[in-house]
Parts: structure tokens; sequence; C-alpha cells
């Protein structure tokens, strides 16, 4: 074992023993990770199918049989809840990959090191999307995206003579995961960009350039590693973002689309907007705290595991 891994391994263990005293982390992280290995395992855990409906007891409270209880439909709700989550899941760690970690941390590395015109291209870009507000600029993506990209994954069935895309569900989260881009790019773009600045400067980083190293060796051995741990606070905190607002897209009903459940439209659909009374409301209110309890537990997890990254991983603070 040479130098570099034992400096490795004892930064990893350092870590740890640090993040270990953030006592409010660690629960925080035992509970996201539960959540999510719910939703994975959806099709094991939850006792129904999502779309199981059962209409001789429509709108029962919770009981031995359906935990808690059932929808309008007959539907249990433990079970939509469970696959509501896998839903969140696979949105917010596609989200995080396409929007923080490739687009954000792509751009902001080249932003950052070659700076110039591409730099003034890539900071007007994200200046004039963020000066939208969030949720609107994400509605009106999903509602314009929608039936175009459906259309074009018709015509590739009708062209491959297949069948299946369409009703597979892709559709729902490629429309989802492009309008959550704006979201989620920018930010982290900056933030790289700024850290690049300063990485660029250093003496190790002006030694290799001018011996000759090339671009991609100066940016992936010098100057990536330094930006990893800002990149990871920003993305745990991007997570808990990401999650609200694949919500508020199934809230509305442009996110994932029925029968598939999400935690936004079942939020939709006991609020009446999707057909149910508002007197669920008080007559089962478990059909809402559901919902609402799991996306609350999501995003303030997210944010404490994020506050807890920001103290250990600030330099400035060790």
């Amino acid at each position: 074992m040479n130098d570099k891994e034992v400096r490795n391994i004892s930064s990893f263990r350092l870590f740890i023993q640090n993040f270990s005293k953030k006592k409010l982390g660690v629960i925080c992280v035992i509970l996201v990770f539960s959540i999510y290995l719910v939703g994975i395992f959806a099709p094991l855990i939850a006792p129904y199918d999502y779309s199981e409906t059962n209409l001789l007891k429509t709108q029962s409270g919770p009981d031995m049989e359906n935990l808690l209880g059932t929808d309008r439909l007959g539907r249990d709700i433990l079970s939509r809840v469970i696959w509501g989550i896998q839903t969140t899941v696979i949105v917010t760690i596609t989200g995080l990959l396409t929007g923080a970690l490739i687009l954000g941390l792509f751009l902001g590395l080249l932003a950052g090191f070659y700076r110039g015109i591409f730099d003034f291209i890539v900071m007007r870009t994200g200046e004039l999307v963020s000066s939208f507000p969030d949720i609107l600029l994400i509605i009106l993506l999903a509602a314009t995206l929608r039936p175009r990209i459906t259309n074009f994954f018709y015509q590739i069935e009708d062209n491959l003579n297949i069948s299946g895309l369409v009703s597979s569900g892709i559709i729902d989260y490629l429309v989802i995961g492009i309008a959550l881009l704006p979201l989620s790019w920018f930010g982290t773009m900056r933030l790289i960009r700024a850290q690049v600045f300063s990485i660029r400067e250093i003496e190790y980083v002006q030694s290799a350039r001018t011996s000759g190293a090339s671009t991609f060796r100066i940016i992936t051995r010098h100057i990536l590693p330094n930006v990893i741990s800002p990149l990871i606070v920003t993305s745990t905190f991007g997570l808990g973002a990401v999650a609200l607002s694949e919500v508020i897209l199934s809230f509305f009903g442009l996110g994932v689309q029925p029968p598939r459940p999400s935690l936004g439209a079942m939020l939709s659909d006991v609020s009446g907007r999707g057909g149910a009374s508002v007197s669920v409301l008080t007559n089962h209110p478990e059909q809402l705290l559901a919902p609402i309890i799991i996306i609350w537990i999501m995003i303030f997890c997210w944010n404490i595991i994020g506050d807890a990254l920001t103290d250990i991983l600030n330099p400035k603070k060790n």
C-alpha cells in the first residue's frame, strides 16, 4: 500500500469519525437510507400492487388488511406510498446525475478553467434561465415537453414496429429530468467555477501547466479532486429541492402519470384535484398525512445532512 492510499484511508476514517459526532446527521442518514431502500425494493415490500383495486372496500380506514386504509378506488394507501417513494427515488437520483453531477460539474470545470468567451456564454445563459421563477419554469417545461416527447416515442414505436416504450413510464422520468435541469445545474456550475478560479492559480497547477501537462490531465488529476467536497455538499442540498419539485409537478398532473403512483399525485387526488371529495381530509386524514410525512422527512433529512457535511468539509472549520 503506497503513501497516497494510506492518506486516503486516513482521510476517510477522519471523515467518518467527524460525521459520527453529528448525531442528528447520523439519524437522518439512517432515515434517508431506509426510505430509499423501501423505494428500491418496493415490488418486494409493498403488500399490494399499486393499481390493484377493491371496489367493495373504498375509502376505508386503517385495519389489519390495509394498514393505512384504502382510497376512493379501493387501492391500498400503504402500497401506493411505497411505490410513490420509488418514483421519488428514481427522480432524485436521475435529476442529481443529469443536473448537478454531469451538466453543472462539466460546465463549471470548463468555464472556470478556460474563462473568456466560453465562461461569458455559460454565465449569461445561466443567469437568463435563473431569472425565471424556478417552479414556474419547471411547470412550463414539463407542460411543453410532454406532448412532443410522447409523439416522438410513438413515432419510434411505429417506425421500429415495437410497443411498450410509451406505457413503460420512461417518458414521465424523461420529462421530469429535463424539466428539473434548470433547478440544479446553474447553482452547481457557479460553485464549481468559483472553486476552479482559485485552484487553477495554485503553484502545483501552474507547475503542471508549464511542464506541458495536457488540459485533460490538469483538470482530472489536479482540479477535479479539489472540487469534490463542495460538490457533495451542494448536491445533498439539491436532492431535497429535486424531491419537492417532483412532488409539485405530480400534484399538478405534469409528473408521473396514472396509474403509476407518486407522492405528489396522491396529494392531488386527496385534495380534490383528482376527483376525491374534500371531506376525505377530515374523515381519512391518513391519506393526506402519509405522503406529507414522507416528503417532509426526506427534505428535512437532506438539509440536515447537508449542514453536517458543510461543517465537516469546510476547510475553514478544520
